[in-house]
């Protein structure tokens, strides 16, 4: 749960300082940070803005305008899909895809899978937490995982 990060700017800036001097450390170009629906649209935009690029949506089905691409995917406790804009982002574009949370990593694997679909380069999947007992990050191979927080 992020939301005391959430509720104490200091914190909350610290978070970014982290993500913003990993992200300069590990990729000399960037073209867009893509956020998940919900929280990873909280992290996502104030990274981008620091970066000096464009943040893309990745939402719920339904949820967003014009023509999109959508994906299925397995959770633990039923199906889910997933959608981003059509246009949203241009073959060979780099993008790093950031949520708060990683558990089982459907989520993020599917938002990867629409992304390529599109033809950008996921560069890395970056969370704040990640919950390493549920293997999230095994689904995700080869993409690499990037967690500030990590519990078993």
């Amino acid at each position: 749960d992020i939301s005391p990060l959430l509720k104490d700017p200091a914190a909350f800036g610290a978070l970014l300082d982290l993500l913003e001097a990993h992200l300069r450390g590990s990729f000399p170009h960037i073209d867009f940070i893509a956020g998940l629906d919900s929280r990873g649209f909280l992290i996502g935009p104030p990274l981008a803005q620091r970066l000096g690029i464009g943040f893309v949506l990745i939402r719920k089905k339904g949820k967003l305008p014009g023509p999109t691409e959508s994906v299925s995917y397995s959770l633990e406790y039923g199906t889910a899909e997933l959608e981003i804009q059509r246009d949203a982002v241009e073959p060979g574009q780099q993008v790093v895809v950031v949520d708060d949370l990683l558990a089982t990593g459907g989520t993020m694997r599917a938002a990867c899978e629409l992304l390529a679909r599109l033809g950008a380069r996921v560069l890395e999947a970056l969370v704040v937490i990640e919950l390493r007992a549920l293997r999230g990050a095994e689904r995700l191979r080869p993409l690499p995982l990037h967690s500030l927080l990590q519990y078993d």
